[in-house]
Parts: structure tokens; sequence; C-alpha cells
């Protein structure tokens, strides 16, 4: 397994394992999601969901899964009372003992620790998040969620030094390619996987203009561009 690996299942949903086994899933979208070729059905394990915003794209089948496999649910404050209160979640399956996070904390997940940030966006229960997942080995994440640029985004490659971005690319609802290139330089990450992309016919139809530009702007980042289903093995 090396250094742990990131598998894409399409839009901005992420299957991230640790290089001890650990399995994480990032904003679990699988039934109906029109990019993703794992069915909900074949969805065996997790340890941890991080769910970045209440949406249905992202949400997307966390509370089946946490169901089916006892895995502890990380979020924002009202989202996770949100799944406890109206969707069925136990408590003792939310981080904090059911309390859930805000913007800013950090939690230790059996040496994986997990740093809410802040996003651009919008939300039904609580605000949107990003996500810093630095895994038992120091390999660091930093996925997103849904996003416009933000200056800060510069404080965060400053503070975390990231070897991998999960940066929305699709334009319309979050970052176009332009502005994702961009956040490249304030990020200075290792590689960057472009997602939120391709899925709804109002957003952008492939990668191939956020690459271009994140060549121009960033030539130092590696882009790594995935289809659905493959996965990026982290160095």
């Amino acid at each position: 397994m090396g250094n742990g690996t990131v598998k894409w299942n399409g839009h901005a949903n992420f299957e991230v394992t640790s290089a001890n086994g650990k399995k994480i899933l990032i904003d679990p979208w699988f039934e109906g999601n029109p990019s993703c070729p794992t069915p909900l059905s074949e969805v065996y394990s997790a340890d941890y969901i991080l769910v970045t915003h209440d949406h249905f794209d992202h949400l997307g089948n966390t509370v089946e899964i946490a169901q089916k496999t006892k895995a502890v649910v990380v979020g924002i404050v009202e989202t996770m009372a949100r799944l406890q209160s109206e969707l069925g979640v136990a408590p003792e399956q939310i981080v904090n003992g059911g309390y859930g996070m805000n913007i800013g904390g950090t939690v230790n997940l059996d040496g994986i620790r997990v740093t809410l940030t802040q996003a651009f966006h919008s939300s039904a229960s609580g605000q949107p998040c990003g996500m810093i997942v630095r895994l038992e080995n120091g390999k660091t994440i930093y996925h997103a969620g849904d996003t416009g640029i933000f200056a800060t985004m510069a404080t965060l490659g400053e503070m975390y030094k990231i070897d991998l971005a999960l940066l929305p690319v699709g334009s319309c609802f979050t970052m176009d390619p332009f502005q994702a290139a961009y956040a490249l330089t304030l990020l200075k990450p290792k590689a960057v996987i472009p997602m939120h992309y391709q899925s709804f016919p109002i957003l952008e139809p492939d990668a191939a203009g956020f690459e271009k530009l994140a060549k121009e702007k960033a030539p130092k980042v590696k882009v790594v561009t995935l289809s659905p289903g493959q996965e990026y093995k982290l160095v």
C-alpha cells in the first residue's frame, strides 16, 4: 500500500486508504451519481466518513454507509445534529460524542488528524467546509469541498504543507478551471486531483481546461486527472 491511496468515485466522492489500512470516505455520493462506477451495494467497509456540507451530492449515502459499517461521521455541528435528529444516525457514530466539529477544529481519529477549514459555498444546515486530512504517516490531503477561491488558501498551504489537493473545477457552483489553477499558486500542493466536473450537464465536461491552465500557472504542481474508479498512490 506504500504511503496510502486516494480513489476517485466521481464528483467529490473520494476513498482514502491510509498506509495503516484505515478507510476514509469523503462526500460519499454513490447512489444516483452518474460518474460513480461503484454501486452502493458494493461499499462494504469504512472507518470514517467526512462530510463537507449537506447538499445531496455531498452528504450522499452517508446515512446508509454509516449504519452499515458503523463508521464515525465527521462534519460541522449543525449538519451532524441533522444526521441524528432527522436521519437516524446514532450519536456514538458522530465525532466528539455526537457534537460534531466547527471550522478551525481538529480531531484525532486513531492517529489521523482531520481539521475543518472554511469554504465559500452554501449549505442547508451549518456552514460548508473543507477538510485537511493528515494521515498517520504525515501525508496530508486537502479536500476543498465546494468552494470559490479565497486568499486564505495561501495560509493553509503554509501551515499544512499539502501533499495532495482535491479541488473542484466544474464552475457554476464552485471554482472554474481558471480559479482552481490560480488556487494552486496559493496552496502550493505537490499534486492535485481535479473534481466536481462532468457529473451534470451544467458543469465543465472534462478537466482539459484546468490541466492547461494549471501547467501555465503552477508548473511545479503535478496534475493527476483520474477517471472515476481510478486511484492515486500518495508519494
